[in-house]
């Protein structure tokens, strides 16, 4: 079976080749030219739970709306979101240097949560599959974090940081999914796909 990724996520790519997951991309128009059917501004107030999971939905049933306008061959819509939490506030993908350098510098010592959630639409029904994890990063250097930024890697990253990446090495404790702080738990995202019917492994 082969289904449709609504990601741009070079990670989930990579994931759903190591689950043995055939699939084609739906890119999504970003910037100025944004669908506003995936707005990711988080609402006022809104909890981090509720809002990654509003915005994997939205992705996965706007990718359908896509495949079905486009006249596609009707597959499943596989969509993600990645954000994190610190103290009950969303923390995004930086806007810029600075905002990714101020990121790291609240993360550095402390616990967050990271949370991803998996929708997979079919033909109109969605359903949702959710990864939370807690990471603790050790005592940063300012000149640690100010080399990380400046390696580019955070840029396009919810919290500022790829732990598959340089950032591994800010790790001082995990407890949850390491490929879900990645971008697509993998163990979840089998599962959710089970239920439509995908036989893995």
């Amino acid at each position: 079976m082969r289904l449709y990724l609504a990601s741009r996520s070079p990670r989930r790519r990579e994931l759903l080749h190591q689950m043995g997951i055939d699939f084609d991309t739906l890119i999504f128009r970003d910037g100025g030219r944004a669908d506003f059917e995936i707005d990711e501004t988080p609402h006022p107030g809104e909890d981090p739970v509720i809002y990654v999971e509003r915005v994997a939905r939205a992705k996965a049933e706007h990718g359908q709306r896509i495949v079905n306008e486009r006249k596609l061959p009707q597959r499943p819509v596989l969509s993600a979101d990645t954000t994190l939490e610190l103290e009950g506030e969303i923390i995004g993908k930086p806007l810029d240097v600075a905002d990714a350098t101020a990121i790291l510098g609240r993360l550095s010592g402390q616990t967050h949560r990271v949370l991803t959630g998996v929708a997979v639409n079919v033909m109109g029904r969605t359903e949702f599959v959710l990864s939370s994890s807690e990471v603790r990063f050790r005592q940063l250097e300012n000149d640690e974090i100010r080399h990380y930024v400046l390696s580019g890697e955070p840029m396009d990253k919810a919290g500022a940081y790829g732990i598959q990446g340089r950032a591994g090495m800010f790790v001082e404790h995990l407890a949850g999914s390491y490929t879900g702080v990645m971008g697509l738990p993998v163990c979840e995202t089998g599962e959710l796909l089970k239920r439509f019917g995908f036989r893995l492994l």
